[in-house]
């Protein structure tokens, strides 16, 4: 499997992106992620458990069994190739 493959393995899966981008802008709770990304409770549980059993993301303890999500270090490492794709998604490059 080429390194691509690999990455895209990991944060290609539908939302898995979306997600990532998100979590870029800091701690989100499920319901925020949930409520502005518009994704499916069951495919936004599964991704979440996909990026963090992979190391993207971490979950981190709230109050009332509220659950938020960080991106570790190497989620942040994705901040470039994420915004590189957005731009070439709007067309400025």
């Amino acid at each position: 499997m080429s390194d691509l493959a690999a990455a895209l393995d990991i944060i290609g899966a539908r939302w898995g992106m979306l997600i990532v981008e998100r979590l870029l802008e800091g701690p989100q709770r499920y319901g925020d992620l949930q409520r502005d990304l518009g994704v499916p409770t069951n495919i936004l549980t599964t991704r979440l458990r996909e990026l963090e059993t992979a190391g993207v993301l971490h979950r981190l303890p709230l109050h009332h069994n509220t659950r938020a999500y960080a991106l570790t270090e190497r989620g942040l490492a994705l901040r470039e190739a994420i915004t590189a794709l957005g731009r070439w998604g709007a067309g400025e490059v």
